[in-house]
């Protein structure tokens, strides 16, 4: 019996081997945005998985858009050059896809990097810098008021979205994935939460996803139309009064006219407060949602561990992309075991072929414990 995890697909000109994300995941290792060798090792060894598309972690769009001092950026030529290595390198070693994700930090930026200070804003004497939001209000308590966007603002930074994906269209990567989560820039004019602006960019629904949406236009413009460009977004607050899942599909319909190719459902991070219920899969309930409301492909994650439980999402139709993250830092080679517990097959290095092809390490990891 074929597996649905590992069967291959499309978006746009772009076909994928199989349905195997390697989800976004920040590394707090570049320099002034500029990735290292650290990113030529950590993204070369994802490439190499056997997953269908890998996508860097968020690449800023400008420099205060960044949310520490080791944040990717793609704002620069320097930035330009030294990611166009890396994925050269990628592409040179690798059988994955390659995607990169493009965000602007808002009121989250400026922190100290997580192994310094868990969700903690920088002081003065660390290098802080002028945090730039929707409306002007902190995350937190403790935390610095960032700078509303006025009309100059917002044009900066809708241009800078622009250039961005430009750069990344000139490296070569294969797909762009937009954020408007996890209580990032976008999401701060999505959610009532934190936006309370009073003009064109606030108040209702419509006013509130106007920025978010003329951002996505503008980058759709400029990327090759044969290319797919994606958006992630939170699904829910997980706040009361916050932003929900009758908004996200409110705003998947609207970027599905507008040339959104699919749409990768999260939740949360707009407030320490929230009350998030984890658990295995515990996204995947929302990604089903929007799959089903809008027939927008839809990619789901969070704490998804297991090559059945992935295989299930995709044959049960809840999501047409499973993206993994931590799975994949704990087993960089997780295709590799999902492909022997489904009975698939996955690309992998020919240097590695005494591993994979391996049975005895194969039926071990698979549960069938001392081959005969």
């Amino acid at each position: 019996m074929s597996s649905a995890l590992f069967s291959p697909t499309a978006l746009r000109a772009l076909t994928l081997d199989n349905r195997i994300v390697v989800g976004p995941m920040d590394q707090y290792s570049a320099v002034d945005g500029c990735a290292s060798d650290w990113h030529l090792m950590h993204l070369g060894k994802l490439a190499t998985s056997g997953a269908g598309l890998v996508i860097t972690e968020s690449a800023a769009v400008e420099a205060p858009g960044r949310i520490t001092h080791g944040c990717l950026g793609l704002y620069s030529d320097a930035n330009e050059t030294a990611l166009e290595r890396v994925v050269a390198f990628c592409r040179e070693q690798g059988s994955a896809k390659l995607g990169v994700q493009l965000a602007h930090s808002g009121r989250k930026g400026s922190t100290l990097l997580p192994w310094e200070g868990r969700a903690e804003p920088l002081t003065a004497d660390q290098g802080a810098w002028q945090t730039y939001g929707c409306a002007g209000q902190k995350r937190a308590e403790g935390w610095p008021t960032p700078k509303p966007l006025n009309a100059a603002g917002l044009t900066r930074v809708l241009e800078a979205h622009v250039a961005a994906t430009e750069r990344a269209a000139r490296i070569g990567f294969e797909l762009v994935e937009l954020v408007m989560a996890h209580g990032y820039l976008l999401q701060e004019f999505l959610s009532p939460l934190s936006n309370s602006r009073n003009d064109a960019y606030g108040g209702n629904i419509v006013g509130r996803m106007r920025f978010p949406l003329s951002v996505f236009e503008a980058m759709r413009s400029v990327w090759p139309d044969d290319r797919p460009m994606g958006v992630r977004v939170s699904a829910t607050d997980w706040m009361a009064g916050g932003w929900d899942l009758p908004d996200t599909i409110v705003l998947a319909r609207e970027l599905k006219a507008r040339g959104c190719d699919y749409m990768a459902v999260s939740s949360g991070g707009l407030s320490l407060q929230q009350k998030i219920p984890i658990g295995e899969g515990h996204q995947v309930a929302l990604s089903e949602a929007v799959k089903r409301e809008t027939g927008m492909p839809s990619m789901t994650m969070g704490m998804i561990y297991e090559p059945a439980h992935a295989e299930r999402i995709i044959a049960d139709g809840e999501a047409d992309f499973v993206a993994l993250a931590r799975t994949m830092l704990n087993d960089p080679h997780w295709p590799w075991f999902a492909a022997s517990v489904l009975g698939a097959d996955v690309t992998h290095p020919p240097q590695y072929l005494r591993g994979y092809r391996s049975r005895w390490h194969r039926e071990k990891r698979a549960g069938g414990g001392e081959p005969a």
